[in-house]
C-alpha cells in the first residue's frame, strides 16, 4: 500500500504529561510511520469535565497503515503508556490520548472509527496546534481550511503554548550528548545542521567566527602570503572560544552544539602551510590543546566535491569563489587522516550528498535517522 499523510492529536493530563507525549512520539515513529512535523505543546483546562489541565499537540505523519490498523496502533500506544479504559461514557483523565484527526482526505464512518474526528472543529486545543503544522489542510466534510475552522471555533477556553517542546525521535537520541560537534569540508552544511540541532535539542549554539577574520578574504586571493597568519589567527580565536565554552559546560552542565572543533585548525593548516611553517604550527597547536577534552559526539558530513562547489556557489561569498576541487579533496583527506588517529573519539560519518536538508524538512529527518542509526 502507498504511504499517505495522517494527522494525529495527542493529549495528557496525568503524571509526567510531557514525558508521556514524548514517549508517544517515539512509539508513533516506530509503529505507524514517519513523523513529518510536530506542533508546539499547548496547556488547556480540561474540556467537558473538572480535572487537572491537559498538554496537547498535533503531529503529521506519513503512514502505510490502513485507517483501522492505524487506530489499533494508536490504542496500543495509549495502553503502553498507562491509559486505562472503562465503559464510562463520561470524560476522564488519562495518561495519554492519541486520536486520528485526518487520514489523507478520506471520510470514514464506521463503528469505533470516524474520520475526520467528529469534534475537532469544536476544540481550540486541537485547532491551535493543527494550524501550526497544517494551516491549509481542508476538512473534507466542511470544505474549510484549518485556519477557517480555528477562526470560527466558539471554544473560549484558554489554550497557551508552553516553553518546553517535543522533539523528533531521532533527535531525542542525541539528547544524552552534552558536547556535539558537526564538522565537514567547506560547503558541507555543518553550520546549518548545527543550528537545526541546537534548536531541536534546546542546546547552546557555538558558531565559528570566521566572518570576523580579516585574513580570510586576503588568503583566498593570495594563499602563499596569508596562509600562516590566517591559520594562526583562526587557532587563537578557536582556542579562546572553545576554552570558554568547555569551562561553562563543566560549570553549568549545559549542552551545546558547535559547527567546528579546534582540531580543524591542524587539518586546514596542513593543507595550506609549507612544511617548515606546518611543523612550527603543529608544535604550537599541541601545546595549546593538550588539555582540551574530546567532544561527546563528532558528526562528520560528507558530500561529493561537485555538490560542495555547488553549495559554495549558492551561498555567494565573494572570497570563496576561487576555491578549487583539489583544495576541497585535500581538506577532506586531512579530516579522514586526523579522525583515523583519534579512533577513540565517538565519530559518526554520514553521507548527505543526496539530501537537501536545508530546503526539505523530510531530508533533514532522513539525515537525523542516518545519524541515529550509527549511535
Amino acid at each position: 500500500m502507498k504511504r499517505v499523510n495522517a494527522i494525529l492529536s495527542l493529549g495528557s493530563n496525568e503524571g509526567d504529561r510531557l514525558t508521556y507525549l514524548q514517549n508517544a512520539l517515539m512509539e508513533i515513529e516506530e509503529k505507524t510511520g514517519t513523523i513529518l512535523s510536530i506542533a508546539s505543546v499547548y496547556e488547556t483546562a480540561s474540556w467537558g469535565f473538572n480535572a487537572p489541565p491537559f498538554l496537547n499537540t498535533c503531529v503529521s505523519i506519513e503512514t502505510h497503515l490502513l485507517p483501522i490498523d492505524l487506530l489499533k496502533q494508536c490504542v496500543r500506544i495509549e495502553e503502553n503508556n498507562g491509559r486505562i479504559r472503562n465503559k464510562s461514557t463520561h470524560y476522564q483523565s488519562r495518561t495519554l490520548d492519541v486520536d486520528i484527526l485526518f487520514y489523507d482526505n478520506k471520510i470514514i464512518k464506521k463503528e469505533g472509527l470516524s474520520i475526520p474526528h467528529p469534534n475537532l472543529h469544536e476544540r481550540q486545543f486541537v485547532l491551535d496546534p493543527l494550524v501550526e503544522i497544517a494551516p491549509s489542510k481542508v476538512h473534507p466534510v466542511f470544505h474549510k481550511t484549518a485556519i477557517d475552522l480555528q477562526q470560527e471555533c466558539e471554544d473560549t477556553g484558554d489554550c497557551n503554548p508552553i516553553e518546553s517542546s517535543l522533539v523528533f525521535p531521532s533527535v531525542f537520541e542525541l539528547k544524552k550528548y552534552h558536547h556535539i560537534v558537526v564538522e565537514g569540508t567547506i560547503g558541507s552544511g555543518k553550520t546549518t545542521l548545527s543550528e537545526m540541532l541546537a534548536h531541536d535539542l534546546n542546546a547552546k549554539l557555538i558558531l565559528e567566527r570566521f566572518a570576523d577574520n580579516p585574513f580570510l578574504p586576503k588568503f583566498y586571493k593570495n594563499p602563499e602570503r596569508y596562509s600562516f597568519p590566517l591559520e594562526m589567527s583562526f587557532l587563537a580565536d578557536r582556542f579562546q572560544q572553545f576554552s570558554e565554552h568547555l569551562a561553562q559546560l563543566d560549570l553549568f552542565h549545559e549542552g551545546f552544539v558547535a559547527d567546528y572543533h579546534i582540531s580543524k585548525s591542524l587539518i586546514f593548516a596542513k593543507a595550506t602551510l609549507g612544511n617548515d611553517e606546518f611543523q612550527l604550527y603543529r608544535n604550537l597547536f599541541a601545546m595549546m590543546t593538550k588539555d582540551l577534552k574530546a567532544p561527546d559526539l563528532y558528526i562528520y558530513l560528507m558530500q561529493t566535491p561537485d555538490q560542495l562547489l555547488r553549495n559554495i556557489k549558492k551561498r555567494g561569498r565573494s572570497y570563496e569563489k576561487n576555491i578549487q576541487e583539489l583544495y576541497l579533496k585535500n581538506i577532506h583527506q586531512g579530516y579522514m587522516e586526523y579522525l583515523k588517529i583519534h579512533s577513540d573519539w565517538n565519530v559518526i560519518k554520514v553521507d548527505c550528498s543526496d539530501l537537501d536538508f536545508v530546503e526539505r524538512s523530510a531530508d533533514y529527518r532522513q539525515l537525523l535517522q542516518r545519524i541515529a542509526n550509527q549511535l
